[in-house]
């Protein structure tokens, strides 16, 4: 919960430590700890040297104010506006396109800079009840002259108008806000930390040019390290590395769409705008049919020539801290949050489709990647898994579980290599080019409210932020599954995150040696590709009997071997009974229910099941697959967490029987829960 107890000495004549000095959000430091002689405690000295200030924090921002009137009038002007003439380069399309857009939204609804302070507000409080409040202020200024008992019982009448009223209103606006925005966990957590931390605003890094530079050099430099720290000599063996995937069938060219089928590309698309839209892309998906013409020129053009236009490929990138806990002051605390221009993740969509059909068609893709791909996903991938370690304890072995950690790798991956990779899988001709279009002269530049940093190129990488990104580090990747199998080793992997994992008899070394073997060249491979394997933060767990492992740990000492492990989401435990993780579930599910309870007398009912789904439910069933077979009485914590969450739900005294609420919720109870995740995850196989 951020807190930290900063007394590390015994306060107790025992030698116990009773009396504990706890902050958050304090710059504090005990200065000792003495005996006064008057308890057989001790008194405690401490020094509060700063605290955070609850002052509002003024932010310059720039918006548009769009009303339906104003849409209109932008919609009249762009009737107005001579059509493009055709033919033309890729690049003048998208840029005649996107200052006619931005020509007739500045007409209408100009940029306007305004001043914004972040303070506690009430946005449910109209006039109707700021003239109740003046109501119920004058009848108590009435009743205090007089002394009268008509006029207190008028006053208290007033006041209770006036808290029903307030009552009401703030129910009615947060039961909005979470139904309108049932679909986005972002903002539903958003809004129950508005809702529980309100009076605590954590300080960020003030904006301005100076700083956004900062941030540049910071994010750059990181990458330029890590490059320079690997073999500044590639000795990429193409042939080798490809040749698996080698296949008869070739993509040289893209299918060009149909109105249909962008309409449907189109209503896919999350409407997030960039700094870089010339409109809101909410305005752009509301009249859509106004553009459909010339926005299917733009990408078959695309498509066609195997141009990517030089306008999509600049993001802005936002710095956002990593934990909420950690020192805003600290560049390092900070991930680079990428944006891109939406019109440019509508073609990569196209691409998408395009460049899967071939890659399913030819089975290029790696049977063990589970990330970013149709019918994956992380449960999927730690299913395969805990089955194959569980067989492995059937047969009385032992398994060791290697997670490997990469630094920047998304970050850090090399265009020739990626294209050497693409042609090695078929891609030629048009689509070939289309991708050196794409990958190629990208740039960036930090921006914070309305300050920025300069715009810088980017010479490695895939786009952040795009949709085309996560593709091609899996197809980048595709050489390491062959690399681990001519070892032997059982692995998968999900994105940048790869798991290997071997059976091994309680005093195999030869198994072990193995698995070293296989790291070794996983980490050759990795500098000769310009990825950086972190073998600090690469952890090992060992799985079996506890008078079974110390052979097994004393081979892997060089390595970060831990009892508990963190795998996608779930803890994973050397005896792999899977306490831990339950245990994590129901402390992070009743921390979160506390806060929902806090604020459950001022949502209704549909609102706050909206929010139990969203913060219990869905950590109850994140994974449960992995649960089956547990005996009852260790899930038992689950489900008094279940049961916990629809009491609240319901206003149901701890008396009542649970079974007919759950019942009239419709809520599965968690043994079945996880019974039915099996059976849905063996029909849908």
């Amino acid at each position: 919960m951020d807190f930290k107890q900063h007394v590390a000495q015994p306060t107790h004549n025992r030698g116990h430590t009773l009396d504990l000095v706890i902050t958050h959000g304090l710059s504090c430091s005990v200065s000792s700890v003495v005996d006064v002689g008057l308890s057989d405690h001790y008194c405690v000295f401490f020094n509060i040297t700063s605290f955070m200030q609850r002052e509002a924090q003024v932010r310059t921002v720039r918006k548009r104010y769009i009303t339906p009137d104003v849409a209109a009038n932008f919609i009249n002007i762009l009737d107005q506006t001579p059509a493009q003439i055709l033919p033309a380069s890729c690049d003048f399309m998208v840029e005649y396109f996107n200052n006619k857009l931005k020509f007739a939204i500045d007409a209408v609804a100009p940029l306007k800079t305004k001043i914004v302070k972040t303070k506690a507000t009430a946005p449910w409080i109209n006039e109707d009840i700021r003239a109740m409040k003046r109501e119920a202020r004058r009848a108590e200024r009435k009743w205090r002259k007089s002394k009268l008992t008509v006029h207190r019982q008028m006053f208290k009448e007033q006041q209770r108008m006036y808290s029903y009223a307030i009552k009401k209103a703030r129910n009615l606006h947060f039961s909005n806000l979470i139904l309108q925005n049932k679909n986005d966990p972002k903002f539903l957590f958003k809004t129950i930390d508005t809702l529980t931390k309100g009076d605590f605003q954590r300080s960020s890094m003030t904006a301005s040019d100076a700083t956004c530079e900062s941030f540049a050099d910071h994010f750059r430099s990181k990458i330029n390290a890590i490059r320079s720290s690997l073999l500044t000599q590639v000795d990429f063996d193409f042939n080798e590395s490809i040749a698996l995937y080698l296949s008869e069938e070739t993509l040289e060219s893209f299918v060009l769409v149909d109105a249909v089928a962008l309409g449907r590309v189109f209503s896919q698309l999350k409407p997030t705008t960039c700094l870089l839209d010339p409109i809101p892309s909410s305005l752009l998906k509301t009249y859509y049919d106004s553009f459909e013409p010339e926005l299917l020129n733009i990408v078959n053009y695309s498509l066609q020539t195997g141009v990517f236009p030089s306008a999509f490929k600049t993001a802005v990138v936002r710095p956002l801290l990593k934990k909420s806990n950690l020192d805003p002051n600290n560049l390092n605390n900070y991930r680079p949050v990428s944006n891109l221009p939406f019109l440019s993740k509508m073609i990569e969509k196209i691409v998408l489709i395009q460049l899967n059909e071939f890659l399913n068609e030819n089975s290029i893709f790696e049977q063990y990647q589970s990330g970013f791909r149709t019918n994956h996903s992380t449960e999927t991938a730690l299913v395969k898994i805990v089955n194959d370690i569980r067989c492995n304890l059937d047969c009385q072995k032992l398994s060791v579980l290697v997670l490997l950690d990469l630094t920047a790798a998304f970050d850090t991956v090399d265009h020739n290599i990626l294209l050497c990779r693409l042609r090695g899988l078929g891609i030629s001709g048009t689509v070939l080019k289309w991708f050196y279009s794409y990958l190629t002269d990208r740039r960036f530049y930090v921006s914070m409210d309305t300050c920025s940093s300069k715009v810088f190129d980017i010479n490695c990488g895939v786009p952040q932020g795009s949709i085309l990104g996560p593709l091609l580090f899996n197809l980048y990747m595709l050489p390491l599954g062959d690399i681990i199998r001519r070892h032997g080793v059982c692995f998968h992997s999900y994105a940048d995150d790869t798991q290997l994992y071997i059976a091994v008899s309680p005093d195999d070394e030869e198994s072990v040696n193995v698995l070293l073997n296989c790291i070794l060249d996983i980490k050759s491979w990795m500098a000769e590709n310009f990825l950086q394997l972190n073998q600090d933060k690469t952890e090992v767990l060992v799985i079996g009997s506890e008078d079974k492992r110390e052979f097994v740990l004393s081979k892997l000492k060089n390595y970060k071997t831990s009892q508990c492990v963190r795998n996608l989401g779930v803890i994973f435990d050397s005896e792999f009974n899977f306490i831990p993780q339950i245990k994590n579930i129901t402390k992070t599910g009743f921390y979160h229910l506390k806060n929902i309870a806090r604020v459950r007398p001022f949502l209704s009912l549909a609102s706050t099941e909206v929010l139990m789904h969203a913060f219990i439910s869905s950590r109850l069933d994140y994974c449960n697959a992995l649960l089956s077979g547990l005996p009852r009485k260790r899930i038992s914590n689950l489900q008094l967490l279940q049961n916990s969450a629809a009491r609240v739900l319901t206003r149901t005294r701890g008396r009542e029987h649970i079974t007919p609420i759950l019942k009239l919720l419709h809520w599965l109870p968690v043994k079945f829960r996880i019974d039915f995740k099996i059976l849905l995850l063996v029909y849908k196989c």
